[in-house]
């Protein structure tokens, strides 16, 4: 292989890997003077001109001409008899400088050298991608489905980066086909070995923010900003807004006329019921707006144990619930308090609480209406088998049995 084959080689590496000019001839330089370590024992008298554009590289070895049997260190030194060989007019102490053709260095030499170029070249191209994705943490970004795995999707983007998307971070209702672009944040890359991992998720909070931002003017302009994002993805989250300026309606603004804005934010996200709630410092209110759609009669708050107990009209106290306890749980996320939701006008001389049932109906049943909100005897009895089913994941017979007793009790 001459030099201008091997130029040639890696030429077609700055093309692919975008390589600039300025960073080829420095990985081509380090690697060629590691091969004159170790074939002559140090690189300090030889000069490399690379330049890589019209495929020409030289090396030349420079030696000061000592007497012929002087010579102790042949890398340094050369016999003036073998000097004038090379220029006839040399003389004792002059220096002389001779081209080393890349043949010179021996097969293996060169084989080796290829090689190192290679892996450097994947190296310098591996540690720019860390680089580049590592500065796109937690910002949207969109690439094409290329093979779908058990436990994750592949992406590529248009550079052929290959990005993971894992199954977890996945939403629920996800499904993508191959082709398919799909968007979501970068939440996080390192490397393993010398290749970096790039991992994508659709069910990080931040997304959603993201998604925000991209979506919604004000966001993106700063008028509005977004004090805190929970979800449970796929099911619903909740989003505290705020705005320095009080002629701006904040969850309006997010919401718009007929939730014409962010309809596509829940379409993205499979649609995830989504709560915009109007941020402030004061808990009690914050609480209260966080457990919308219910609305809340009062609040008693511990700001030493981060506690708080609110009262609501029965019939507001399944909405402050949730299906499966979503509402009451993204409300104690989003606020920092541990909720207790309680009903206002029960005389609780007449109700029961649904925990003294506990030798005749299971400890895991009791906890199954308990996330429904349904604490006591008369707050099940109040609803019919139908309604009681789309709130727990109970079946029928079970909720029968449940109803049985607690109507023998009264009866």
């Amino acid at each position: 292989m001459d030099n201008l084959e091997l130029i040639e080689s890696f030429s077609e590496f700055k093309d692919n890997k975008l390589i600039n000019r300025e960073t080829l001839m420095a990985i081509l330089e380090e690697v060629f003077r590691n091969t004159l370590k170790k074939k002559y024992g140090s690189d300090d008298n030889f000069d490399i001109i690379i330049n890589p554009d019209k495929g020409d590289l030289q090396i030349f070895r420079n030696r000061v001409v000592v007497e012929d049997g002087e010579v102790k260190d042949p890398n340094q030194e050369i016999e003036l008899s073998a000097a004038q060989k090379i220029e006839p007019d040399f003389e004792v102490g002059e220096d002389v400088s001779e081209e080393i053709k890349i043949n010179d260095l021996g097969r293996r030499a060169i084989l080796a050298l290829r090689q190192n170029l290679i892996s450097k070249i994947h190296e310098y191209d591996s540690t720019t991608i860390y680089r580049k994705f590592k500065d796109l943490i937690g910002q949207i970004y969109i690439a094409e489905v290329h093979h779908i795995r058990h436990k994750a999707i592949i992406l590529l983007d248009d550079e052929g980066n290959e990005i993971v998307l894992p199954k977890e971070k996945q939403i629920p209702s996800d499904f993508f086909k191959k082709g398919e672009h799909v968007r979501g944040v970068i939440e996080g890359v390192e490397l393993k070995g010398n290749k970096p991992s790039i991992i994508m998720s659709r069910t990080s909070p931040v997304f959603l923010e993201r998604l925000f931002e991209q979506e919604i003017p004000e966001v993106a302009d700063g008028l509005i900003t977004i004090s805190k994002v929970v979800r449970i993805p796929g099911d619903k989250a909740k989003v505290a807004v705020d705005s320095y300026d009080d002629r701006i309606d904040a969850v309006g603004a997010c919401v718009g006329v007929r939730g014409a804005r962010i309809h596509g934010i829940v379409r993205e996200l499979g649609n995830e019921n989504i709560d915009v709630i109007n941020y402030t410092s004061n808990p009690n209110l914050l609480i209260a707006r966080s457990l919308a759609p219910a609305k809340v009669n009062s609040v008693t708050v511990d700001e030493e144990n981060k506690t708080a107990q609110v009262f609501l009209s029965p019939e507001e106290v399944s909405k402050a619930i949730g299906k499966a306890g979503y509402n009451i749980r993204l409300a104690g996320q989003l606020t920092g308090y541990d909720i207790d939701v309680y009903r206002d006008g029960i005389d609780d001389e007449e109700d029961i609480e649904l925990e003294e049932f506990d030798d005749e109906i299971e400890g895991w049943v009791i906890e199954e209406f308990k996330k429904a909100g349904l604490d006591t005897a008369k707050s099940i009895l109040e609803l019919d088998i139908t309604e009681l089913m789309k709130r727990t994941d109970l079946e029928e017979e079970t909720i029968r049995e449940v109803i049985s007793v607690l109507q023998d009790e009264f009866e």
